[in-house]
């Protein structure tokens, strides 16, 4: 059975017994400390990626989760979610999830690279904390000390 998904920091700390701590008394992690300013797109992005580039970094830049060093990864995100795009504009020109070859009608192409697209996006998405159960693992500095404050944790 898949354990459940992690929970957003602010939501732990809202529920927490203490400032700093969540609802079992075990420290939240601060974030480490580094320079927190967006990096600068790439010139050379599609439209639909700078879009989503200008529709991502200004609320990732509040929150300050990027750092320059994370353009390449901001970047593949983008392109990730223009490949889906254009893909899905594909199949919609051609008004069928199904397309016509030499032997009939076959599952139209586009739907393949729409599901790798939407697969990487997601992993992509959750490397910057932007789905629900993926902010709690942004910017993780130390490991949890739940050991400590566990008391059903053995001692030995």
């Amino acid at each position: 059975m898949a354990s459940p998904k992690r929970r957003p920091a602010g939501l732990k700390l809202i529920e927490g017994r203490a400032p700093g701590r969540d609802s079992g008394g075990r420290k939240v992690a601060e974030p480490p400390a580094f320079k927190r300013i967006p990096p600068e797109p790439p010139e050379w992005l599609p439209a639909e990626a700078r879009a989503e580039w200008d529709r991502v970094v200004p609320e990732l830049a509040r929150l300050e989760l990027l750092k320059p060093v994370d353009r390449s990864a901001l970047v593949a995100y983008c392109l990730c979610w223009d490949r889906l795009v254009q893909a899905q504009r594909e199949m919609q020109e051609d008004g069928s999830v199904l397309a016509k070859n030499s032997q009939g009608r076959v599952r139209h192409p586009a739907v393949a690279v729409i599901e790798a697209a939407s697969k990487e996006l997601r992993s992509w998405a959750g490397e910057f904390g932007l789905t629900p159960s993926a902010e709690s693992k942004v910017g993780r500095q130390e490991a949890d000390d739940g050991d400590a404050a566990n008391p059903f944790a053995g001692s030995g």
